[in-house]
């Protein structure tokens, strides 16, 4: 299981979530999570449509993650939500592949967590 997580402006556009998506490399992403106010956003819901992924909004990202902005911890008490909706979907025991990436346009974050089942 490799679930994308992702934070945005409100300005975001499905263009914007689509390249951070992609500048992560991902592949085989099987679940899409953000933050439940931006899981309602037009671009996102456009975007797991164009996907067909199902979505996992979630209230609660207040863990640890490698990346720590200032204003993502102000405003969400994480330091990306990026990285806290991949971790926090995936589940216990899961981990991010990578650091967050960044749109081209600086409106979407992408991070990348997975799950290894036994």
């Amino acid at each position: 299981m490799i679930v994308a997580g992702f934070g945005f402006r409100r300005e975001a556009t499905v263009a914007s979530l689509r390249d951070a998506l992609g500048r992560t490399g991902a592949k085989d992403v099987t679940l899409l999570a953000t933050a439940s106010d931006k899981a309602v956003a037009p671009a996102f819901v456009a975007l797991a449509q164009e996907l067909a992924l199902p979505v996992i909004p979630l209230d609660d990202l207040s863990i640890t993650t490698l990346t720590n902005s200032a204003a993502s911890r102000a405003a969400r008490g994480t330091g990306s939500v990026a990285e806290a909706a991949a971790l926090v979907a995936a589940g216990p025991g899961a981990s991010l592949l990578g650091m967050r990436v960044v749109s081209a346009d600086r409106m979407a974050t992408c991070a990348l967590a997975t799950r290894n089942d036994p």
